[in-house]
């Protein structure tokens, strides 16, 4: 734009007019690219928080933020000689009532030998049939005094299984095999099941999750191609595809998460960055295709549409790069005139039109310069590969750019008055 600007002051100076510079680059025909830009989160490949199972002070923590953990690697030990008290008293009580159980055993052992005798005497008549309900009562109440002991020890053993798990949860161990991250324990801590320790994930391998809304769900679907992307990567795009969507609506958002894997063996990605997501879907239909900045909006109309430049050269050569101290020459006066469109189909750097042909040259740079003029303007034929990379820099970017094109230019400029 400062390049555009620049060749216009000068020549406007020495031919003493009033016909603006721009930009502009060949409509093209084609298909858009379908896609859903979206917001998501970085997590690590099996990305877990390690929370205590039991309440205890902490006596020793074994990692660092950073370290590399094999699954079954002690993290922290709490204190446990409460826990092995407990243990202690749950073994003692086993063994009660395992004596308890030897004790009904050996009684109703008795009570049965009783049952026997009895059963002789009765059939040789030499026992009263209220002896005989006597001991029918003792050897019920014997098999019940049993099977009540054998449930106690069954308690118990249960209890002793309890406090045993209980003691080997105050040594905390890595559930999975990660790298240690967010540690917030240090010894003398009291913790508790609600007190989170550290998160342990895979870093070679990442996942982005972005949320889908029930909408989304119509055309997004799991295999689609997908770019990852953010500011603190610069340049760098990784690729994907859509590998999990869960097939459950969230209560009240009524959106669900999609899961995206990415390899990301170069550390690039870290877990809790925020990433821009790109989903690419499909294609929109055949159509006349422009940069999405040569869609102006006219300031006196309010009509949507391009300017055009119907007698621009088609064996004119477009310019990749533009040297602000020395840049290629515009083309003499050519007229120019705005052209209503109707848009189609809108991707990321270009847009589907009707109204313009393809082959037609679209002002992309200088629109605002052409509203009032007299339908003319001096053109530099770009390429589209100069435009979508304008297209793409921040807007602190594009300043900077053109600041320093500006102070480039003074500069040159102070030059030559010293030199004449």
């Amino acid at each position: 734009m400062w390049g555009c600007s620049n060749d216009s002051t000068n020549e406007n100076r020495n031919n003493n007019t009033n016909i603006p510079s721009v930009e502009a680059v060949q409509a093209q025909f084609g298909a858009l690219p379908l896609e859903e830009r979206l917001s998501g989160i970085v997590r690590a490949k099996n990305q877990v928080d390690i929370y205590p199972r039991i309440t205890a002070p902490v006596e020793e923590v074994y990692v660092q933020n950073g370290d590399q953990v094999e699954k079954g690697d002690p993290l922290v030990r709490l204190r446990d000689n409460e826990y092995r008290e407990r243990l202690r008293q749950a073994e003692a009580n086993l063994r009660i009532n395992k004596a308890q159980e030897r004790q009904a055993r050996a009684s109703l052992n008795e009570v049965e030998s009783q049952m026997r005798r009895q059963v002789i005497l009765t059939e040789r008549e030499l026992s009263s049939e209220i002896e005989m309900e006597r001991v029918e009562a003792e050897l019920e109440s014997a098999e019940a005094n049993l099977e009540l002991a054998l449930a106690q020890v069954e308690q118990a053993e249960s209890s002793v299984m309890e406090q045993k798990d209980a003691l080997e949860q105050a040594m905390i161990r890595a559930p999975i095999t990660g790298t240690v991250g967010q540690r917030s324990v240090e010894p003398g801590m009291q913790v508790n099941t609600n007190s989170q320790l550290f998160t342990i994930g895979n870093l070679n391998d990442s996942k982005g999750v972005v949320n889908l809304t029930e909408r989304m769900l119509g055309y997004i679907s799991k295999g689609q191609s997908v770019d990852i992307y953010s500011e603190l990567m610069g340049d760098v795009r990784l690729e994907g595809e859509v590998s999990r969507i869960s097939p459950f609506l969230g209560a009240g958002n009524f959106s669900t998460e999609a899961e995206i894997d990415v390899d990301n063996t170069r550390d690039i990605l870290m877990p809790g960055m925020f990433v821009t997501v790109d989903i690419f879907y499909g294609e929109s239909e055949q159509a006349t295709i422009i940069p999405l900045s040569a869609i102006y909006r006219h300031p006196r109309t309010g009509e949507t549409g391009v300017y055009v430049a119907p007698g621009f050269g088609s064996e004119t050569e477009p310019v990749e790069q533009v040297d602000s101290s020395n840049p290629p020459p515009l083309s003499d006066p050519s007229a120019v005139e705005f052209v209503p469109v109707n848009v189609i189909a809108t991707g990321r750097e270009s847009v589907g039109v009707s109204g313009v042909n393809s082959g037609d040259w679209v002002i992309t740079v200088g629109q605002n310069l052409l509203v009032g003029g007299d339908g003319s303007a001096k053109i530099r034929a770009v390429s589209w590969g100069r435009i979508i990379n304008m297209q793409n820099m921040r807007p602190q970017d594009l300043l900077r750019s053109i600041m320093e094109e500006r102070d480039l230019a003074n500069q040159q400029s102070l030059n030559n008055q010293q030199e004449s």
